[in-house]
């Protein structure tokens, strides 16, 4: 039997069944699995990218006298590295 690769947008992973919920309600939908296996797909990388591209960005903003846009683009690091965490954890732990 072959053994299933832990990234769950491996070809391999596919067409595995989701692994046993023993809760209904815990159960994820096939929408939640499909998002799941296709932002998979995207390197971590890019995240913490994007988060320190945000800071600079709000740093020169500020440095440039524009306060108000400096602020908006300074409020992206943190969901930028919270989605790169979730992205990290579906590949390593999978989808249910």
């Amino acid at each position: 039997m072959a053994e299933l690769e832990a990234n769950p947008a491996a070809e391999a992973s596919m067409t595995a069944a989701p692994s046993p919920v023993l809760r209904p309600e815990h159960a994820e939908s096939d929408v939640a699995r499909l998002i799941e296996q296709q932002t998979a797909k995207v390197p971590s990388h890019w995240f913490l990218i994007g988060a320190f591209s945000a800071m600079g960005i709000s740093l020169a903003l500020e440095l440039a006298g524009r306060q108000r846009a400096s602020r908006f683009i300074g409020q992206w690091p943190a969901p930028l590295l919270i989605m790169g965490m979730y992205n990290q954890f579906v590949k390593t732990l999978g989808t249910r």
